[in-house]
């Protein structure tokens, strides 16, 4: 696109593409102008998702080099699923470097890899291409963590110290697409699915805002991973029905926790604990989040979202996601998310990286914390194969592959 304005191209077009196309409503110096997906039917769907909500006369491409290639196209949002994520990156830089096609950047879903190895390889790749890239991470953005970082750190932080406990969680009843639960594809479980939102907020509370995050150094890692509840054989039977995955032979887990120590650029300790869940029983998505210092603190929940409906046994009607996402029921007390896209974080982390990507920003998050979160989680993951805390070293994990990601582990 010539101009100040970002044509963007879409790698994926299923469900968490299109919050972001959602997210685009608001962003004023870009346009959706391309999809491509492996399923041409879905691309196609896509790209009209886009064109009736107005964000840009999106078209389904061939392929990922033909998006590339299009002048049009200037930028490109990763949201394909985890096993597809270097054979994507490696068209995209294919394109480039072949001088098929210019990127002013790449914007990558988590997790960056499902391995360390991963992560860092597509990382060489683009930045042996020269493209700028941001990592996309919706909570890091979302309007209430934003904002409540910054009113702490600057009122309680500046007057009587920096936080030293950080909390979060994300928890649901589990995810939309059978790539998800099947721990080789995807990765792993939950733990890899989820917690790579939960650990980059705690170290984001933590952090001072304007720092980077690796100013607070991580040091041990703690990890836990269980299933709950999709290996009982009721629910393991409605999985491999909806699903098409047997967990009774090869789960992933459902339920996981990671302690993170973190040292202070002063030398202390900060503690960062995160729990996720595919288990969870509720109206809903839920996320939360709190932050502790020494005279203050902040608290952030989704379902304490300032509206709720409440529809007695009379009402009755079709299953649906209208009031939030991953909806449970359609009865009952029933809080509303009104804009999800707004309130999860993704209009403003696409604003963000549409202005970096049009050199009026810098990138808050880039590949390299992505690839610090994976090694975070790889830690995790080793932990609690191994049943003991871990310290933390940067290149203790890269040849690590979860049992999950393996197909091998055995929950007890």
């Amino acid at each position: 696109m010539s101009g100040q304005r970002l044509g963007i191209g879409f790698i994926g077009s299923g469900f968490n593409a299109r919050f972001h196309m959602q997210g685009f409503r608001y962003v004023r110096d870009a346009d959706v102008l391309g999809v491509w997906s492996p399923n041409a039917k879905n691309a196609a769907s896509a790209a009209k998702y886009a064109r009736d909500l107005d964000v840009g006369d999106a078209k389904a491409y061939k392929t990922i080099t033909d998006m590339v290639a299009d002048p049009r196209i200037d930028a490109i949002w990763l949201n394909g699923p985890n096993h597809a994520r270097i054979e994507n990156v490696e068209e995209i830089v294919d394109a480039v470097t072949s001088g098929k096609g210019t990127l002013k950047g790449i914007a990558c879903e988590k997790p960056l890899g499902r391995t360390v190895a991963e992560a860092k390889h597509i990382l060489k790749l683009v930045e042996k291409a020269g493209i700028m890239h941001g990592y996309l991470e919706n909570q890091f953005f979302s309007p209430q963590v934003a904002v409540g970082h910054n009113l702490i750190w600057k009122r309680g932080a500046a007057n009587t110290g920096r936080p030293y406990l950080a909390r979060a969680a994300e928890e649901h009843s589990g995810p939309h697409g059978p790539w998800f639960w099947n721990g080789i594809q995807q990765g792993g479980g939950v733990l890899n699915d989820m917690m790579c939102h939960s650990a980059l907020v705690v170290r984001q509370l933590l952090s001072e805002p304007g720092k980077p995050l690796s100013d607070l150094k991580v040091k041990r890692v703690t990890g836990h991973i269980a299933s709950l509840k999709w290996t009982q054989k009721h629910y393991a039977a409605q999985l491999k029905r909806d699903m098409k995955v047997d967990f009774l032979k090869a789960p992933s887990e459902d339920f996981a926790s990671v302690n993170i120590e973190f040292e202070t650029p002063e030398g202390r300790m900060a503690i960062g604990e995160a729990t996720t869940s595919w288990s969870f029983v509720g109206p809903g998505l839920r996320l939360s989040a709190e932050l502790l210092g020494p005279e203050y603190s902040m608290k952030w929940n989704t379902l304490e979202s300032g509206l709720d409906l409440f529809f007695s046994r009379a009402v009755k009607g079709k299953t649906g996601e209208d009031i939030v996402e991953k909806q449970m029921a359609e009865q009952g007390q029933m809080p509303v998310v009104v804009n999800e896209a707004i309130a999860y974080g993704y209009e403003a982390e696409d604003n963000h990286f549409v202005r970096a990507f049009l050199s009026k920003e810098k990138p808050l998050l880039t590949w390299h914390d992505g690839l610090d979160v994976v090694r975070i989680l790889m830690h995790a993951y080793k932990s609690a194969e191994l049943g003991k805390t871990l310290e933390y070293k940067e290149n203790g994990v890269d040849k690590f592959v979860p049992q999950v990601g393996q197909g091998t582990w055995k929950p007890r």
